[in-house]
């Protein structure tokens, strides 16, 4: 089949990969434009840019779609039968949604109508949800509306983490891409009730407010994890905090209990695992109390 696939960060290559290896022709892959990244602001291709060159495939990196005459144009005269979307960072303005002869499917990190949005992944650990998926939809011109051709579920872990979670998604949406084209499963519209919205993460949400219940702060350890990431400050430099766990234990928040790095939360206490200071390599708790002393009554952010 003849298709364009639209994706930029990690997630999207597996599905990239599943379709060149299935066979089908891809005409086009489109990707987010290379940027400056890193400490030496060398110019950098997106993980989907990267995968692309290396299958010898056309790369296109437009800036932008939606008042850009000339890149709808060149999409359409693509003769396409159907693109594939995933995680691609521009909206598809209706012209390129129709262009397609089967349209555009995206593949959605979510059991929709469950977070919609640009952070269906970290949202699902967040909220203390039990399961969670990938969809596979039938794009319109909402965000995340249309309707459903496939779905399948996996379960989110008492200690299942962001990474983990991202791995096995994107595994799953590039197997689940290849039944939609081949099954050209039927269209089932998406419910309202239910439907939630996963907002962008940026980096002010890494902060950590020991006020918070440690339920909810280990949530959110293993949501950010990696990105943006969970700090606190000791000693009024950044610690970040990699991995956590949630114990009995009570005192005012933010104040390290023990000589473990067990930390008072609003509700419990938080056992930190795994944590680094600035400049210095990741490293177990023991590890790092093995440098510095934390001693009881230390206060953390």
């Amino acid at each position: 089949m003849r298709i364009a696939f639209m994706g930029s960060p990690d997630f999207a290559v597996p599905a990239l990969r599943a379709l060149h290896g299935a066979g089908h022709e891809i005409a086009a892959v489109y990707c987010q434009p290379p940027r400056p990244a890193g400490r030496g602001q060398a110019v950098r291709l997106c993980p989907v840019h990267a995968a692309a060159q290396a299958l010898g495939l056309l790369v296109r990196t437009p800036a932008r779609l939606r008042r850009d005459a000339e890149a709808q144009a060149a999409f359409a005269a693509l003769g396409l039968e159907a693109a594939v979307v995933a995680a691609y960072g521009l909206i598809l303005p209706e012209p390129m949604l129709a262009a397609p002869r089967r349209g555009c499917l995206n593949i959605h990190a979510s059991l929709l109508p469950r977070w919609r949005g640009a952070g269906p992944i970290q949202a699902a650990i967040l909220a203390g949800d039990r399961e969670t998926g990938i969809t596979i939809i039938q794009m319109d011109a909402g965000l995340d509306t249309g309707p459903m051709l496939l779905r399948e579920a996996v379960p989110i872990g008492p200690a299942t983490t962001a990474a983990e979670l991202h791995d096995a998604l994107a595994a799953i949406g590039g197997r689940l891409i290849l039944r939609a084209l081949a099954e050209q499963p039927p269209p089932l519209p998406q419910p309202e009730e239910g439907a939630t919205y996963a907002p962008k993460l940026t980096r002010e949400d890494s902060v950590i407010d020991w006020t918070r219940e440690a339920a909810e702060l280990d949530r959110r350890v293993r949501a950010l994890n990696p990105w943006p990431g969970t700090a606190t400050t000791l000693d009024g430099a950044a610690l970040k905090v990699l991995a956590a766990v949630p114990e009995p234990g009570s005192g005012a928040p933010g104040t390290v209990l023990d000589d473990r790095l067990l930390v008072a939360c609003g509700a419990g206490a938080l056992r930190l695992l795994r944590v680094q200071a600035p400049g210095r390599a990741a490293m177990d708790a023991a590890a790092f109390l093995r440098g510095r002393a934390v001693p009881a009554g230390t206060r953390l952010g």
